[in-house]
């Protein structure tokens, strides 16, 4: 029997909303109008001018990444094949790995370890709450970990291991590699890969880097190219090997078919962020989020994380009991053709403060579209009094740079 030709297809054009939706959650992110550009154009993944690109992806991720000596590679893939990557390349069968959990993606760099047949233990946090350093040293001293893995950031219940620096210098006292998680975070906050000592740094295109979805980077320290280099196991992973991918990114030679429109686009997303610079970027960002926030608390919503262990890229609210959160994600989209996002657990939403998020006129539109779609589902809200907070937290908020940051 022959397959018939569908009947029911449509265009695009007659699925997608009427008009654009503000993309306001935990990713993707709205892309600047360059990188779109980019995504759009197919060059040959082998020739003179691809690599003259990847050179110079290299070099903007080294300026990112803050490191001069790191290892960097591209990923086709989410930022969860970047996570992949570094726990393929660096846990070793057999060997043993201690998992900080703050929630859902820590969770999930634990379970790939325990995919590579490591033993894993796992260091669960309170929900909302900061891993500590002694909390990590005690782990450590206790299992003697080859690996210890975290997240800078937990999107998806708004956390952020703000000691992360003191953990990794507590993590190579103890000559245990660090693999970090900074899909949300890098580029939005300061993280320096060689003066902090971490040995994996991942990130995803379609965070706070504002690229598209399924382009991906991962920067492995100098100790951990070696003990890459020196492993002589075969991965069970042949994409994600990390010598493999040596070929395509340092030798010019080929691995596979690479994503050559979106490493175009992640070119693009990195020369903004380096035309930008760091600072002002990190600047940027906490004052948008700071301002957010303030917003959000005026209006009469309670924040779900407490400020030491907030993370601002991710910013959590707690839900009332008596409005339901998929009630409020849908009237905000269909009303206001605004999308946050739900969460991976607690009875919170979660709005994004990264990259192209963190512009004054998309807080001002997602502020009003939270508080009036919350007032229009029975939960009535002082929408004046946070956006007036809002504005006034725009206007007079200060940066001060974190002590010890050092851009190249």
């Amino acid at each position: 029997m022959r397959i018939q030709v569908p009947k029911k297809i449509v265009p695009l054009d007659s699925i997608l909303p009427d008009e654009p939706l503000l993309m306001m959650g935990a990713g993707p992110v709205p892309i600047p109008a360059r990188v779109a550009a980019a995504n759009g154009i197919v060059i040959n993944h082998l020739g003179d001018t691809m690599a003259q690109i990847i050179e110079q992806v290299k070099i903007m991720s080294g300026y990112v990444f803050q490191t001069n000596s790191g290892h960097i590679l591209g990923v086709a893939g989410p930022g969860s094949a970047a996570m992949e990557m570094a726990i393929a390349n660096l846990v070793v069968p057999g060997s043993k790995v201690v998992s900080v959990i703050n929630g859902f993606f820590s969770s999930r760099l634990a379970e790939m370890s325990e995919r590579m047949q490591a033993n894993v233990e796992r260091l669960h946090i309170v929900d909302g709450q900061s891993a500590t350093v002694q909390q990590v040293e005690e782990s450590i001293k206790q299992h003697r970990p080859q690996v210890l893995t975290i997240v800078q950031g937990e999107t998806s219940n708004t956390t952020c291991n703000t000691d992360l620096a003191e953990i990794a210098a507590v993590a190579k006292r103890y000559d245990c590699l660090i693999v970090v998680d900074a899909v949300c975070t890098l580029s939005t906050m300061p993280l320096d890969m060689d003066e902090w000592g971490i040995d994996a740094v991942i990130t995803g295109g379609q965070k706070g880097l504002s690229c598209i979805p399924g382009v991906s980077l991962v920067g492995f320290s100098e100790r951990a190219w070696d003990l890459i280099l020196a492993r002589k196991d075969q991965l069970r992973h042949w994409c994600l090997d990390a010598k493999l991918a040596d070929q395509f990114w340092y030798k010019k030679s080929y691995h596979y078919t690479a994503p050559v429109s979106g490493i175009l686009a992640i070119h693009e997303a990195l020369r903004l962020i380096c035309n930008e610079t760091l600072s002002v970027r990190f600047e940027r960002h906490l004052r948008c989020s700071q301002a957010l926030q303030a917003g959000i608390e005026a209006m009469g919503l309670k924040l779900y994380v407490e400020p030491a262990s907030r993370l601002n890229s991710v910013v959590g609210i707690t839900m009332p009991t008596s409005v339901d959160s998929k009630a409020l994600l849908k009237h905000m989209s269909n009303r206001h053709r605004v999308e946050i996002s739900g969460s991976f657990g607690p009875n919170i939403v979660r709005i994004g403060q990264m990259g192209e998020q963190c512009r004054a006129h998309n807080l001002f539109r997602t502020l009003h579209a939270l508080g009036s779609s919350f007032n229009s589902l029975g939960q009535k809200l002082n929408l004046p009094g946070g956006v007036a907070a809002l504005e006034t937290t725009l206007d007079k908020y200060e940066f001060e740079p974190a002590e010890g940051l050092k851009l190249a």
